[in-house]
């Protein structure tokens, strides 16, 4: 079994390789279509390695790797995935800062000429109603005056429409886009922007931070840092006052133009002069995304490794969600242990919920005066996570990992008349959902929803469950461990959990 290093991409595909956990595509793809195409066939199995990209022989290409939590258990030496997003509240309170290098991987080679991205980068298109090939696999650093002196990692879509220049969208809801919309409005922008650096920094940039947990000031890279149990290395940028990731395969030097400069992010939006009408890319919330006018990312170098940089292919409506909210699910319970300690045990955000749809709670109630807070914390989780559109509460004894057992806490524990709680119009949203888009052309916000799908204290036995004995028979005494898995394989999960539980 080969050697954990955790610190690079390289290093972890190296062991999951070792334990047949990467799948290697040797025959030529085109980064059109093809790529995204067979990603997406795969999704949420193994880590997938393109080793023979078309027009780019120099280049690998990854995805997938975050897309099951066991797997991301394994690498982080956690026996139980559950437990991987504890571990991230751990980091949230005890960041680990980064370290400065004077040498690093992602400038062994480097160019400041005669830069053309899309000729140097296997940048891939994802479907046919696609503005152009959009790197969506790039993670922004932003860090000293321009994040009041903490560090920001997040991803936002690129699309390059120049050789050396990309529209970069910046949703003035997100913190890059704080910066660049409002606090820093009128100013070049020193950013850098680090493909494939490690899988903690990537989990960190995927997470859509719970405001009050995560803001302005917080040392994002420390808490990937303190995650993967190491300080994340960081490298002066070779052509612009900020750092680049060390460990990355691939970085663009870069500045954000001011806002004057803002460009269009498809030729057909900057035709039409409207946002939010021509198509762009798939997008997280499971729609065709449309196209914006943002501010204009100017590049300054390319850098990166000599031998086989790795590419990284993220899906922006994909399983590596599976990574990406972890620290979103630890901000959750952070919060809800600000409002109410010891009331809610464990949050988690299935992946049909992923990024920024919605969260559940669960539950515990051990006194009257518990009663309520699970209310308090319901609204505070939409109010802290801007276009999030539902968050559900519900009690110990249902499965929050299981969508289905959710579904029946919902349809027996709601009242329609008390336990549905739906936050006002007016607020600020995101107008990536369509919900959301408003006749002023920005984010508008439609009302969150919330289910209080817990017992009432004071009526909690009512609320029994009923339970068969399935959980201490020996099925062995009457069947081979062969046709009990048989029997295992033709049950849904839900039908085996119940069987697990005796419900």
């Amino acid at each position: 079994m080969g050697k954990k290093d955790v610190t690079s991409v390289r290093g972890a595909l190296e062991y999951l390789d070792s334990k047949g956990e990467v799948l290697h595509i040797k025959k030529e793809v085109d980064p059109i279509y093809e790529i995204a195409s067979i990603q997406k066939a795969l999704d949420g199995g193994p880590a997938i390695l393109f080793e023979n990209i078309k027009g780019y022989p120099n280049f690998h290409n990854v995805g997938n790797i975050l897309s099951r939590r066991e797997r991301i258990a394994d690498l982080y030496d956690e026996d139980d995935p559950i437990q991987l997003k504890f571990r991230f509240r751990d980091a949230l309170k005890k960041p680990l800062p980064p370290k400065i290098v004077n040498d690093a991987p992602c400038q062994e080679v480097v160019t400041t000429q005669d830069i053309d991205v899309l000729a140097m980068l296997p940048i891939i298109k994802h479907g046919k109603q696609d503005a152009g090939r959009i790197l969506g696999g790039g993670i922004q650093l932003l860090m000293g005056p321009y994040f009041d002196n903490g560090t920001n990692v997040s991803f936002n879509r690129i699309h390059f429409r120049g050789k050396d220049w990309a529209s970069l969208s910046t949703a003035q809801i997100t913190h890059i886009g704080m910066a660049a919309f409002k606090t820093h409005r009128d100013e070049r922008i020193p950013i850098t922007v680090n493909i494939n650096p490690p899988l903690s920094v990537q989990m960190v940039a995927g997470a859509w931070n719970v405001r009050t947990i995560v803001s302005p000031g917080n040392d994002e890279l420390g808490i990937a840092g303190a995650f993967q149990g190491s300080p994340v290395e960081i490298v002066k940028a070779k052509t612009v006052d900020t750092y680049a990731i060390a460990n990355s395969e691939i970085v663009l030097e870069a500045h954000l133009a001011p806002h004057s400069e803002n460009v269009w992010e498809s030729d057909g939006a900057e035709q039409l002069k409207q946002q939010t009408v021509v198509p762009f890319f798939p997008e997280w919330e499971g729609y065709l995304g449309r196209s914006w006018i943002v501010r204009k990312l100017q590049v300054t170098a390319v850098t990166h490794r000599k031998v086989k940089p790795i590419f990284h292919t993220a899906m922006a409506r994909g399983f590596e969600y599976a990574g990406y909210d972890l620290l979103r699910e630890a901000g959750f319970i952070e919060m809800a242990e600000r409002i109410a300690p010891g009331i809610v045990v464990d949050a988690f955000v299935p992946i049909s919920m992923q990024w920024g749809g919605g969260v559940i709670f669960q539950v515990r109630k051990s006194r009257p005066q518990d009663e309520g807070f699970q209310r308090n914390i319901l609204v505070a989780a939409l109010a802290n996570a801007p276009g999030m559109r539902m968050a559900i509460a519900v009690d110990e004894d249902v499965d929050i990992y299981n969508n289905d057992d959710v579904m029946w806490a919902i349809e027996t524990r709601v009242d329609p008349d008390k336990d549905i709680l739906r936050l006002p119009r007016g607020m600020r949203g995101i107008a990536a959902q369509p919900m959301e888009a408003k006749q002023r052309g920005v984010g508008g916000w439609e009302g969150g929803i919330a289910f209080d799908a817990t017992k009432p204290f004071n009526e909690a036995w009512r609320f029994e469950r009923g339970r068969y004995p399935s959980d201490q028979v020996d099925l062995k005494k009457w069947l081979t461990e062969e046709q009990i898995a048989a029997v295992r394989a033709q049950q849904s999960e839900y039908a085996r959990t119940c069987a697990k539980k005796g419900w």
